[in-house]
């Protein structure tokens, strides 16, 4: 039995070889099974934890314990290889990046990050906010800093923890992202990567100040065999790309050779689940009525 576990763990990292693809490429005569299909698949794609979602924000809670987080590594260069691995565009990161806080029970250590986007710089986003899809989305996967594979944390229920970031268009270009884009035009084909240099992840993510805003739930991969072991936060501040950036990602091409677009799962039903978000606003206001009340209490003017 236990080897039976360890197979299937084995597996579903490396499901990339699997008959699934995206609702894009059954729209071009693919011959492949879409999202609607991916319960037969995996059969934990017909989970009741799946990811995305569309997160509602009049409907979620606000969280005191979801702080801001704190990140080790993240402004070191790092070398790693940008892959085209058939679904996506994938990015190896160092195990010595970090982030712990925000209420995580453990710190959590890098493994990869990915996108998912549209057509040409259109929507593709794969949560949306009040049914809002931008155009791009970054996941930096990472799973327990105890685990020693992304296999080995998906058997935690919280083994694995993604940072999701939303990308907007800009009028001019990210000049950040130069490293990336431009890497793109050797990974055009399946299976193709190249070595990205002198990119460091703090390169790619809003400042500091810019990420204390943002929600929580739990949920799954967003790709076959979709495992119901992540714990998700998604920003709400931005990441800016010109249109001409945002479109890059159009140019490559899937595992069977169709353009790589429209590469998002569409959102799947709560079902009970709750999304939070991070509390620092209320803690400010509680703080501001404290004070209020103190300077009232020994007889101060207020300010106007």
């Amino acid at each position: 039995m236990n080897l039976l576990i360890s197979f299937f763990f084995a597996t579903i990292v490396n499901i990339q070889g699997a008959d699934w693809c995206y609702q894009s490429q059954v729209t071009c005569g693919g011959n492949c099974t879409g999202p609607d299909g991916w319960a037969t698949v995996a059969g934990t794609c017909d989970g009741r934890a799946q990811s995305p979602i569309n997160i509602v924000t009049r409907r979620t809670l606000p969280d005191g314990r979801l702080t801001p987080f704190t990140f080790t590594g993240y402004q070191e260069a790092f070398h790693g290889f940008i892959t085209n691995n058939g679904h996506t565009v994938q990015v190896d990161l160092p195990a010595t990046a970090k982030v712990q806080g925000g209420d995580l029970a453990v710190p959590y250590k890098a493994v990869q990050l990915h996108l998912h986007w549209g057509k040409d710089g259109g929507p593709g986003s794969e949560h949306t906010i009040d049914g809002e899809r931008y155009p791009m989305e970054l996941h930096i996967v990472n799973i327990k800093e105890e685990y020693n594979s992304l296999a080995e944390a998906l058997k935690d229920t919280a083994g694995v923890g993604v940072l999701g970031f939303f990308y907007e268009e800009s009028r001019s270009s990210n000049k950040k992202y130069d490293a990336i884009v431009n890497a793109l035009n050797t990974i055009k084909h399946p299976s193709s990567n190249t070595t990205l240099s002198e990119v460091s992840l703090d390169m790619l993510i809003p400042s500091r100040s810019k990420m204390t805003s943002y929600f929580r739930y739990n949920g799954s991969l967003t790709t076959p065999a979709c495992v119901e072991s992540v714990v998700w936060t998604m920003f709400e501040n931005t990441i800016s790309l010109s249109r001409q950036q945002l479109a890059a990602f159009s140019q490559l091409q899937f595992a069977d050779g169709k353009p790589m677009v429209g590469t998002y799962r569409p959102v799947q039903l709560l079902n009970g689940r709750q999304v939070y978000r991070s509390g620092s606003q209320v803690v400010l206001v509680s703080t501001l009525l404290l004070i209020t009340s103190v300077i009232s209490a020994i007889g101060l003017p207020l300010p106007n």
